[in-house]
């Protein structure tokens, strides 16, 4: 144990387990400050802040005034610069570890500044001496229920599929919730040994309305009377293999059916245990577990519901150590919670339950640097997931309770506050992405091949990009270990990081090439394409002020959809682009698919472009290249003329070969330098480039950079374009904005073509106006 951890993962057998050294699970201990410690009845969570020291690839202008064009010079310099990013760190093991744990911490613990540890939990006070005389740090005790709404507040606003709906015979057994940006108000229903019902209003503002002394305890207690089994594991093991009926007295047992009048079903329970007092016979330790079970969660469920309704509040999420991700407790208190509200309320549970304490603690030690004012994003390259923890699964795994031995949560800090776009329809309803792979078990195994063909590919371009670094090719190797891992992880486990989506798997696979050091694989790609596409731009111009009106329109949206071709994520242009370096823009343009088109609203879109300008339009910008200079460019000159202004905003962070908002204002300057209308409309503040608060191919419109959300309100946007299949198909095709839109991308995958109902470079073009507006043209 000293030198290596076992830990148990996935829910398939005893042999799969992973043996993972302590510094993979305490990772950059050594530029840990700030401790926190929660110490439970069987598990402790530790948090700690930490800084992680990344490579990020940043572009910069050459000096062009010094040496005029000369056709061999790249456009730009590519440097790669060291970042320091904040990072918090969440881990969770069982107390029988907690020795081993603060001695591997306190030999790789350099920072000395650190001179308290935060501590909640019951087992706090039991284990105070031993974290002072281990660590020589203060133990500083913070009270539970304010750390655990502290934690609470935390994750439903920074993690945006923490919530989730336990279904146990849907098609997927969690449903994830997006959360509302809006998080308050709401219930916390905590059942550890007795039931803490709590009323929160505010980040620190709650009051405890309620409880009973009727908990997980009473259970436990009761069951090991009963049953004479110690273990909580073992009776929630009991309790599923059970039938209650056998104990309980039902309504039919007594009126020998329903009992109409009174609304009640023959197989309601009329009285926990009751047959127990008349029956002769034995009752078998499962039944009793099983009648035990229903008798306090229906107990703990009706309470909740009657606070619920007396406070009028609809979101009840549910947490404590009776919870804890065991299917069994989870589905009784879901029918409990659907029963007595007839469906109105949904019980809701949250992936990271039990770091909410240490989250808390952690937060509450850490007010001095303020982390609430900043958003967090959960690293999914450093976090282990939600890993099923149903007790059929494997009795031999489940040895403690709660999960598998360790189990970790990493989440990063953004630089960029996130905020709803507020051109949403209705923020609370919206979903980005198309399709929840979860739920739809063909389609997820497609992507999940599709992912696991690719990675090649990714590997070869990840070492291709740093040449110059021998030891490239090792952590290439590392990164193609780690993202086989999760796929394979994704593949037992579909819901271990919330929803799984194709967004999903792209910013997984992000994640991890920046875990290991490649924070831009196709920089040399996109600034090669970008130089080329420029040296064809006046050309293109050219060709385009020659058509008459109408002609003109349709050769700016094909130029469009051409540019959209070009696209390194879709492996069909990745082939072409590699095997024939000749493929340009107009062999693109013969590829797509003739109208009408697989989606093709384009005539409607025509008659509005006869009518008034739009005021200001919002493009979301896609690929590098001749996407950006030969597509998009002269499409918004041409909105530009009509007298809109239009706002390009392009990911802050590199995702394959899109363009980053570094890479887009060298490019604009060096386009307004060859096209005075380009030139003029950036002098006048009518085109402006902000950028998106994403480092993802998708976009997630609820999560976007706050100067953004500024800029689309005050600029009065009344059209918002977004182009490429990551950001118009895989996410926002359903999305619903309170202003026109247009969605256009070409379908550069023929699985997902064939599922649309269309072939390869199918085009889509959706033009929509909300029905709000539709009576005004």
């Amino acid at each position: 144990m000293a030198t290596y951890v076992e830990a148990v993962r996935g829910s398939h057998s005893m042999d799969k387990s992973i043996t993972l050294p302590p510094d993979e699970i305490f990772r950059n201990l050594e530029n840990a400050k700030r401790f926190a410690i929660d110490i439970g009845g069987s598990l402790t969570k530790l948090a700690y802040y930490s800084t992680v020291q990344h490579k990020v690839a940043k572009v910069r202008s050459f000096d062009h005034a010094a040496k005029q064009e000369s056709d061999g010079e790249p456009l730009y310099e590519i440097s790669v610069q060291e970042e320091i990013t904040a990072r918090l760190h969440f881990i969770k093991f069982e107390n029988t570890y907690i020795e081993t744990c603060l001695d591997f911490i306190k030999d790789h613990l350099v920072n000395t500044e650190t001179k308290v540890i935060k501590a909640t939990g019951g087992g706090a006070y039991k284990f105070k001496d031993l974290i002072e005389k281990k660590l020589k740090l203060k133990v500083d005790k913070e009270d539970e229920m304010s750390c655990l709404i502290k934690g609470c507040n935390f994750v439903l606003k920074n993690i945006p599929h923490e919530v989730f709906v336990y279904a146990k015979h849907g098609d997927s057994e969690f449903r994830f919730q997006n959360t509302h940006p809006d998080i308050f108000p709401y219930l916390l229903v905590n059942i550890g040994s007795g039931v803490s019902i709590v009323k929160v209003e505010a980040e620190d503002r709650f009051e405890r309305i309620g409880g009973s002394s009727i908990g997980g305890g009473t259970f436990w207690g009761l069951g090991a009377l009963l049953t004479k089994t110690k273990r909580f594991d073992e009776l929630l093991q009991l309790a599923s293999r059970g039938q209650h009926t056998s104990v309980d007295m039902l309504v039919k047992d007594i009126y020998g059916g329903a009992y109409g009048c009174l609304g009640l079903t023959g197989d309601l329970i009329a009285s926990s245990f009751g047959k127990s007092a008349t029956a002769e016979k034995e009752f078998s330790k499962e039944d009793m577990a099983k009648s035990l079970l229903h008798m306090i969660s229906n107990d703990i469920g009706q309470l909740a519901c009657l606070y619920a309704r007396l406070h009028n509040l609809s979101r009840v999420y549910f947490g404590g150590f009776f919870i804890r991700g065991h299917p069994v407790t989870m589905h009784t208190i879901t029918y409990s919670i659907n029963y007595f509200t007839k469906g109105e309320v949904q019980a809701l549970f949250l992936r990271h339950e039990g770091y909410l304490g240490a989250i808390g603690a952690f937060l509450k030690g850490a007010e001095e640097d303020n982390p609430n004012q900043y958003c967090w994003g959960e690293n999914y390259a450093g976090s282990s997931g939600l890993l099923s923890v149903s007790p059929e699964l494997n009795p031999m795994q489940r040895e403690r309770s709660g999960t598998f031995l360790f189990d970790m949560l990493e989440m990063d800090r953004l630089e960029r506050q996130l905020v709803n776009l507020p051109l949403l329809q209705d923020s609370s309803s919206y979903i980005p992405d198309t399709v929840d792979l979860t739920e739809d078990t063909l389609a997820r195994e497609y992507w999940l091949c599709c992912f696991e063909e690719a990675l090649d590919g990714v590997v070869k371009r990840a070492i291709a990009s740093q040449k110059d670094q021998p030891e490239a090719a090792e952590r290439a190797e590392k990164f193609r270990q780690k993202y086989r891992d999760k796929l394979q992880t994704l593949r037992h486990q579909p819901f271990a990081y919330g929803s799984l989506t194709v967004r999903s798997l792209l910013d997984t696979r992000e994640h991890c090439l920046n875990e290991f050091n490649f924070p831009d694989p196709y920089s040399k790609i996109k600034q090669k394409e970008n130089d080329l596409a420029l040296k064809s731009y006046q050309r293109v111009l050219k060709t385009l002020e020659e058509l008459s009106w109408e002609q003109r329109q349709i050769a700016l949206v094909r130029g469009l959809l051409a540019g959209n071709v070009f696209d390194w994520g879709a492996k069909a242009v990745s082939d072409v682009l590699e095997s024939d370096p000749e493929f340009g823009f107009e062999k693109a343009k013969q590829q797509l698919q003739e109208r009408p088109w697989l989606v093709d609203t384009y005539n409607q879109w025509i008659e509005r472009l006869k009518g008034p300008p739009h005021k200001c339009a919002l493009f979301f910008v896609d690929n590098s290249g001749m996407d950006i200079i030969l597509g998009v460019f002269p499409f918004v000159r041409e909105l530009l003329s009509r007298g809109t202004e239009v706002v390009l905003a392009s990911n802050s962070g590199p995702a394959l070969n899109d363009v980053t908002n570094g890479e887009l204002q060298i490019l604009t300057e060096r386009i307004a330098a060859m096209d005075p209308a380009i030139q003029a409309s950036l002098s006048e503040d009518r085109l402006t480039l902000v950028q998106s608060g994403s480092s993802s191919p998708c976009l997630d419109l609820s999560r976007l950079d706050k100067v953004l959300a500024t800029v689309v309100r005050e600029r009065g946007t009344d059209l918002v374009v977004i182009e490429g299949m990551g950001r118009a198909i895989h996410t926002n095709y359903y999305a619903a904005l309170s202003c026109e839109s247009l969605k256009l991308a070409v379908i550069k995958n023929s699985w997902l073509a064939d599922r649309l109902g269309g072939k390869i470079f199918s085009v889509v073009f959706k033009y929509e106006v909300p029905s709000i507006i539709q009576g005004h043209h």
